[in-house]
């Protein structure tokens, strides 16, 4: 038996035999008779004198240090191998795992010592939590069609140059929802993110607006400085809660049933009536029971909805739930629509993924395979597609200022600032960074602090310069990659093109003639041979009967009446 368990008995349960005798009367032993003394034992003898030779010769030539030395080394071994060591070591590790063996008599014990005698013994330490477990990615299993596949070179017709689908390899939805992460991905440089929240604002060096908090630049630049307790500004500044009395106010019943998104998020947003809704299209049953439709729309498009005979007292048109919008923060409809496509991650606090889709866009895939292709297989948490044809943050200002998309002073001033923080042309020295410039109409993101961060101060510039968010998309990208290695990814626009269907606005629509009655067949005649007056000789019937490549083309022609006003004159 170990020294410890000697103690701990004689402190419980043998240590109150005597307060029991004490209790009932008298001395302890007052009914013992008395007995004579006896003669100590020899051996008694022979151990006193082994004593006295120690005590006599202990203080000489350090002597005393080597018996010390060699009765503590005594003891050691005696407390580490003798008196049910095992039984020691099996009660320390059921300590640290909070699992106790059955039938261990002296556990037990400790556990009503615990409980009964608080004051006479520490009570035991609870075990520390288990580790947080992120989500590490995955690799396809072998065979499976789509882990070897690459994309195919694109189709060689000259007659289409512009952006067009490529195929992407999904996999199964029953697969792909099978493959969903239990745990969140790891956050690199921050782990707890707030938001600021004020009432009485006052306007910062410039740009900005009170639904933004007007941010200085000196907080604007503490926010780039991620670490791993953050409070930023994020919209919303003036409420408690976001979407209630701060601008941008939603009904309570819509707030509470956002609330209760603890899943996928799929959002959109119409303001101005600018756009029609488009349903979404080879969406899975299980989907359409677990995944948040909304549709944000503001008072003006509501009336259009209901005028429309699309909108009725449900506020639901098919997938999507009808979620009205007052007091919006703007009167740009452009940049209200950059508060549900940035801060879905407020709307939605308990949501874990999102995928933001543009009004003109018809998503013709179902999310979770969306999901499983560009998130959960890359192992990422936030994922956009680049532009099609331009790579560099200066080029697409000069054609934003070309399509004259805002005020061309504007975009002037936002770039030569990004430009003295250091932004430089897209060149290949980049790489792995494959474009500065994204599409920015479809954003594929997961819920966890660093991609929370980076929408926050994305918006934050979309708020104080521009609204043309591709403008500023790479600078916020690169000051966070300054402090984490963090990184999303950029996937190619064919690819996006694939399961979202690109539509017209409602303006360019109602321009268009209506389409023919269903069962009407359209006539499509030819257009009339073109006869060329200016050559000699040739009749209408040698147009039908001569090949094509002899007909004169436009070019020709053009060619030979310059070719005629050249030699007329001589």
């Amino acid at each position: 038996m170990t020294s410890a368990s000697l103690d701990l008995r004689s402190s419980g349960s043998y240590g109150s035999l005597q307060q029991q005798q004490f209790q009932n009367g008298g001395s302890p032993f007052q009914a013992s008779p008395p007995v004579p003394p006896r003669k100590p034992p020899k051996m008694f003898k022979e151990k006193e004198g082994l004593f006295l030779w120690i005590c006599k010769f202990a203080p000489r030539k350090k002597i005393g240090m080597m018996l010390l030395c060699i009765v503590s080394a005594a003891v050691f071994l005696w407390v580490l191998y003798v008196g049910k060591g095992e039984d020691t070591q099996e009660l320390i590790m059921s300590m640290n795992s909070g699992v106790f063996p059955p039938d261990t008599g002296q556990i037990r014990h400790i556990d009503s010592i615990e409980k009964n005698d608080v004051g006479k013994i520490a009570s035991i330490e609870s075990p520390p939590p288990p580790p947080l477990t992120y989500f590490k990615g995955y690799i396809l299993p072998p065979g499976n069609p789509c882990e070897g596949f690459t994309l195919p070179p694109p189709p060689a017709d000259k007659k289409r140059t512009g952006p067009r689908p490529c195929p992407v390899c999904y996999l199964p939805v029953e697969q792909a929802i099978a493959l969903m992460p239990d745990a969140p991905s790891f956050s690199p440089g921050v782990s707890s993110l707030t938001y600021i929240h004020e009432e009485n604002l006052s306007k910062s060096e410039f740009g900005g607006s009170e639904f933004g908090g007007y941010p200085s630049l000196m907080q604007r630049n503490d926010s780039y400085d991620v670490r791993e307790s953050m409070s930023v500004h994020c919209g919303f500044v003036r409420g408690a809660r976001s979407g209630h009395q701060t601008g941008f106010d939603i009904d309570d019943s819509n707030l509470l049933v956002m609330e209760s998104c603890r899943g996928v998020v799929v959002a959109s947003a119409i303001f101005g009536a600018f756009d029609l809704i488009r349903q979404p299209q080879n969406i899975s049953e299980y989907a359409k029971g677990n995944v948040c439709f909304y549709m944000f729309v503001d008072e003006e498009t509501e009336n259009f909805l209901k005028n429309s005979s699309e909108l009725d007292s449900s506020m639901r048109i098919g997938l999507w739930r009808i979620a009205v919008v007052h007091n919006l923060p703007y009167d740009d409809p452009r940049r209200n629509g950059k508060v549900p496509k940035l801060l879905l991650h407020r709307l939605f606090p308990n949501a874990r993924y999102s995928l933001w889709v543009d009004a003109k866009l018809e998503l013709v895939v179902d999310p979770y395979q969306i999901l499983e292709r560009f998130l959960w297989r890359k192992n990422a948490s936030f994922a956009i597609s680049r532009h099609y044809r331009r790579f560099d943050v200066f080029v697409e200002a000069e054609a934003n200022k070309a399509a004259s998309k805002f005020d061309n002073a504007s975009i002037d001033f936002q770039v030569d600032f990004y430009r003295k923080e250091g932004l430089t042309p897209y060149t290949r020295a980049k790489l792995p960074i494959s474009s500065d410039v994204p599409e920015g109409c479809v954003i594929i993101k997961e819920h966890i602090p660093i991609s929370n961060l980076f929408t926050c101060l994305w918006f934050n510039e979309v708020d104080r310069f521009t609204p043309r968010d591709q403008i500023s998309f790479a600078i916020v990208r690169d000051k966070i990659r300054e402090k984490t290695n963090w990184t999303l990814n950029m996937f190619l626009d064919c690819e996006r093109r694939n399961f979202v269907i690109q539509g017209y606005h409602r303006d360019v629509l109602e321009r268009w003639p209506p389409p023919p009655p269903p069962g009407a067949i359209a006539v499509v005649h030819p257009p009339p041979p073109v006869i060329d007056e200016t050559l000699p000789n040739v009749s209408a019937s040698s147009f039908v009967t001569s090949p094509v490549k002899k007909i004169p083309t436009k070019r020709g022609r053009e060619r030979k009446s310059r070719r005629h006003r050249k030699v007329i004159p001589g």
